[in-house]
């Protein structure tokens, strides 16, 4: 990593003179109908929480008082959302929490045009608030991750911008941005979803992904967004266009995920996720139910803050022949009823009902469903207020399911209310 320079160094946080500014726009469109209704980041996930949450908790627990959140695509779950959860931060204390709707408040025809178009056209609102630096945060990734770390890397390598990147094995790097960087850290070049893609300094098998998490001195990053503003040519994108000009004409410096990723005890590895897909999301979610996962969302040190309804504990009832309320290797919300049914490593959030004689093994299923009775499901993802009809045997008959449900190649099936309607059509 390149060596700190010989400036006094600052003893408050850093953090406390940031603003994060969350991306969350985003459509989501590989995690198909589980996205119709919906942004990607505003998907739940971890039996309590939004994606979205994990940025914001990490910029949280950061010690980051000023955020703002751009939003665009089928934003009203969303919204709500943050409305509920989010709406703790107090204009007394210096703090802001800012829902930054695409508004057209540039142009009447125009809506936000790429992630730095996001940013530019709130530059107002920013400015109002002077934050020093600015952290721009992709809403649609799992993590954990201290900024104050990249901040301070930021300020210590005098950098114009400072790139989040993971460590990836290169040939799985062909569908990231790629940073190419020297021996101090600094990226020489900048290629978007490469072929062969550069291999990082002596490490041959392993390449630089970019998790589209940048820093800037908010000036700078103001003074390239107007310049990008008027490049008739540009899609005004991070990845695309700002990243690759700072390259070639100032000086970016690459922040390793490793150096401030947050850890519990238990967990075995830096943990990043892009539940961009239904088997990512689905392996994700069930990965939770291990007894040592891969994440560990117990951790008190680090909570991920979301919207908690008030809801009474969960409930298992019956004990009969054939006929027993239990669940194993599984995560139950709040409000969910197992009535005589069996659960094995599934994930329920809350206010479930699952009635009796049904069996369900690895299972997401999100708030306000409903599982008839006598029903089988085994490796589904099924939407939020779903009313599984009785009887119905889900992940037993690739063919059966594949006609009725949207299956992957990994054999997960999504099932939303509109598939359930066909079924009785």
């Amino acid at each position: 990593m390149p060596p700190a320079d010989t400036r006094p160094r600052r003893s408050q946080p850093l953090a406390r003179d940031a603003m994060a500014y969350v991306l969350a726009g985003g459509r989501g469109s590989r995690l198909f109908e589980l996205t119709d209704r919906r942004a990607k980041p505003a998907v739940y996930f971890g039996g309590k929480a939004r994606i979205i949450d994990f940025a914001l908790s990490n910029a949280l627990n950061s010690g980051i008082r000023r955020m703002g959140v751009a939003t665009q695509y089928k934003a009203h779950s969303l919204i709500r959302h943050l409305q509920r959860g989010w709406n703790f931060l107090r204009p007394e204390r210096n703090e802001s929490f800012d829902i930054l709707p695409a508004s057209q408040r540039v142009s009447e025809t125009q809506w936000y045009e790429g992630t730095a178009d996001a940013v530019y056209q709130n530059l107002d609102i920013i400015e109002a608030y002077d934050p020093e630096f600015m952290i721009i945060l992709a809403g649609d990734h799992i993590y954990k991750m201290d900024y104050e770390v990249m901040l301070r890397q930021h300020v210590d390598s005098g950098a114009d911008v400072t790139v989040g990147c993971l460590e990836v094995p290169r040939m799985e790097a062909t569908g990231f941005g790629v940073m190419h960087i020297d021996k101090n850290a600094r990226i020489v070049d900048f290629v978007e979803k490469p072929a062969d893609p550069p291999a990082m300094p002596g490490k041959p098998d392993t390449a630089l992904a970019s998790m589209g998490i940048y820093v800037f001195t908010t000036k700078f990053l103001a003074d390239q967004l107007r310049r990008d503003a008027a490049d008739a040519a540009s899609d005004h994108d991070f990845g695309k266009d700002l990243i690759p000009y700072i390259v070639k004409n100032g000086t970016a410096v690459a922040h390793l995920f490793s150096q401030s990723c947050i850890r519990a005890e238990t967990e075995r590895e830096a943990y990043w996720r892009d539940v961009g897909t239904i088997d990512a999301y689905w392996e994700a979610s069930i990965d939770l139910t291990d007894v040592v996962p891969h994440l560990d969302i117990y951790e008190r040190s680090w909570p991920i803050w979301s919207y908690s309804e008030v809801q009474p504990p969960a409930k298992f009832v019956h004990n009969e022949a054939g006929r027993t309320g239990s669940a194993t290797s599984s995560l139950v919300g709040g409000g969910c009823i197992v009535s005589g049914a069996s659960l094995h490593k599934s994930l329920l959030f809350p206010d479930v009902r699952v009635n009796s004689f049904s069996a369900i093994t690895e299972a997401v299923i999100m708030p306000n469903c409903v599982i008839g009775r006598e029903a089988r499901l085994h490796k589904v993802v099924i939407d939020q207020g779903v009313r599984i009809p009785r009887g119905l045997i889900v992940g037993e008959d690739p063919i059966l399911d594949a006609k009725r449900f949207r299956r992957t190649e990994k054999g997960v099936c999504l099932i939303t209310r509109d598939m359930i309607e066909r079924l009785d059509a």
